[in-house]
Parts: structure tokens; sequence; C-alpha cells
């Protein structure tokens, strides 16, 4: 496969997330794309863990059995299986979860083979458990504990029941290190996930901010290369926004900024990027598309923001629109061109949308009278 269509695959699984049906490892679509983001990034490490027991096991061959091996072969051509069918499948989560429990499934067959609650692999059950906080919630994370928790007693009982009543302290260090680590797991996870959404997303309208637009714009150039489409930015300013904040206070201000982000996420397909650059100005990224269909969603987008009032104030806003030739992307000649046209839609009355043309024109593309 080449790597347009590689990259094609890609965007393709990431609109088909946001509209696959939900289920309850993932109840929202950003639960979706973090599972997915989370097991793309694993998989290396995994290939790296699979070895590392590999050579645990041959080490051990001599005094534990050759036969140990068969579990994690097993394991391996499934993970091969799963990786494949991730890239299609439309509900990716289940079949990360199914990668998840054939890795303890094989663990546990290792485990029975060498001895059961005597096995020295006993607390290889810990390792999938460690992941699973980053890839699903709270609810996912217990339900996780308590397979590998029957796991652990159908491995041990089963094995050797009489050991078990003999030495119940076998069983209970094992299951009390599961119970920890999940804990631990889950609030380290919790804590980077809070970190990383407060580098990249305004604390105050939930939208994305100027660090994530510096990480996304390189791709951007990347994916309009290698699909020969346009890129289209909209630039957006608030009209006399300082009116509001001087003539009905700050707290007045953040409700318009909420609402008016809010509106704008409304209206966007989802895999449109929406940031708020600062203060009251914004930016909408249309990967794909022209300057004429970028025009037309800048028109709803304005639209959406001035038909209905905002907590009793009409509050209106300006679109200035460009977007680059097919198969290239300079973002800084197109953010200038964008925002030379929104100086032209202020110029002119403000709540209205101006292209780039429009500027050596004077013609006008949607233009709306002024409110």
């Amino acid at each position: 496969m080449d790597e347009s269509a590689d990259y094609e695959g890609v965007e393709q699984q990431h609109q088909e997330i946001s509209v696959a049906p939900r289920s309850w490892l993932c109840p929202e679509p950003a639960d979706r794309v973090r599972a997915v983001d989370m097991e793309m990034r694993l998989r290396p490490f995994r290939r790296r863990s699979f070895i590392a027991l590999a050579v645990a096991l041959l080490l051990s061959g001599h005094w534990v059995g050759w036969w140990t091996l068969i579990p994690l072969a097993v394991a391996v051509v499934g993970f091969q299986l799963v990786d494949r069918h991730l890239a299609t499948a439309p509900q990716p989560e289940i079949t990360i979860a199914t990668a998840w429990l054939l890795s303890e499934l094989a663990i546990a067959g290792s485990i029975a083979l060498t001895g059961g609650p005597e096995s020295p692999a006993l607390a290889w059950l810990v390792i999938p458990l460690v992941t699973l906080p980053a890839r699903f919630n709270a609810r996912a994370v217990a339900v996780g504990v308590g397979v590998v928790s029957a796991l652990l007693l159908l491995v041990t009982f089963g094995v050797d029941a009489r050991y078990i009543v003999d030495h119940p302290q076998s069983i209970i260090m094992p299951i009390a290190l599961l119970i920890a680590v999940a804990l631990l797991s889950s609030a380290l996870m919790k804590s980077d996930l809070e970190h990383r959404s407060s580098s990249v997303i305004d604390p105050l309208t939930g939208m994305l901010n100027r660090n994530a637009l510096q990480t996304r714009v390189g791709e951007l150039a990347q994916q309009a290369a290698i699909l020969r489409e346009p890129v289209a930015l909209i630039v957006g300013d608030l009209d006399n926004f300082k009116a509001i904040n001087d003539g009905h206070g700050h707290a007045a201000g953040d409700v318009v900024l909420k609402d008016v982000a809010y509106r704008m996420r409304k209206s966007l397909r989802a895999y449109d990027l929406a940031y708020r650059l600062g203060g009251e100005e914004f930016l909408i990224v249309l990967p794909g598309a022209d300057a004429a269909q970028a025009a037309e969603v800048a028109e709803d987008l304005r639209a959406a923001i001035a038909d209905d009032p905002i907590a009793g104030l009409l509050v209106t806003i300006s679109f200035g629109v460009s977007a680059s030739e097919a198969g290239t992307f300079d973002y800084d000649m197109v953010f200038s061109e964008a925002d030379l046209a929104l100086y032209r839609s202020k110029q002119e009355g403000r709540n209205r949308v101006r292209t780039h043309a429009d500027c050596g024109t004077g013609g006008g593309v949607l233009a709306t009278a002024a409110a």
C-alpha cells in the first residue's frame, strides 16, 4: 500500500469514528479517538514486550518446559489479525478490547502450563492491565480488573486448589497487586490527559488553541501534498466585542465567547478544525476545501451566530477566507490572505464574509448587510 492510500485510510477512519454507534467502552467520539491513538502508540512497544517475554521463556525453558511458547505464539498471530482489522473496524474499541483480552488469555495459558499458583509467570497478568487506563474509562478498567482477577483464580484454583487452600496468601497478594497497579495507572493517565488538554485546549471555550494549531500545520501540509487537495482557512473576529465587555461586563463577554464557540462546533463537520486564536478571534481549518466552499461554510457560521441573540445581545462576526492551491499548503501565506479578507469585511461594515479574491477585484462573495 502506498503512502497516499495509507493516509486516506487514516483520514477515513477518523471520519467514521465520529459517526459510528457508541459503545460502553467509548461513550463519546473523543473516547474512541483516544483509544485508537493510544493503540497505535502502544503497538511497537507491545511487540518489544512480546520479544522480552519470549526471551524469558526461552531462557527458562529447561526448567518450565518449552511448550510455554505456544500461548505466546498464538497471541502474536492473534495480534497480527487484530491489527489488520483495526483500520476498517466500525467500532475499533471492540477490536482493541479483544486484543487486550487475547494477551491476558495467552499469559494465563503460560501460567497454567508452568505450575499455576506456583508459576514464576503469575505476575505477568499485570502487564496488559497497565495499558488499560490509557485506552478506556474507569468503568472499563474496573471490568478489566475483574476479568484478570477471574483468570488468576481460574489458573490457580483450576491447576492446584489444594495449594491455594494451604497458601491463601499466594492468591491474595497478586490480586492486591492487580488492583494497586490499575489504580496507580489510572491516576497517572488522568493527570497526563489533563496536562495535555490544558496545553492544547482553550479553557473558556473548549476549542483548540494556538499550541494545537502549531502541531497540526505540518500535518496539513503533508496531507495536502499526499492527497493533492487544497486547504482552506476561515479567520473570524467578533464585531464590536470590546463594546460588549465595556457595556455589559467581562462575564457577559465570556458567555458570548462560549456560545459562539458552541455554535461554530455545531455547524462544522466532524473533521473540520476550529481554534480560538485569542481574544475574540477564531480560525477554522477546512482540509480539502477550496475558497468557494470555505466561503459557504463561513456564511453558515455567520448566520448561525447572527440569527439568534446571545444572552439577550445581538452578536455578529466578520470572516475572511482564503485557500491554498491543490497539493500545497503554506500556512503563513494562506493565513495572511484570509486575514486581509477579514480586514476588508470589517471595512465594508462587518457581519459579512469576504474571500481573498474579493480584495483584488472589489467584488463580493456572499456579502451580507451589516447589522
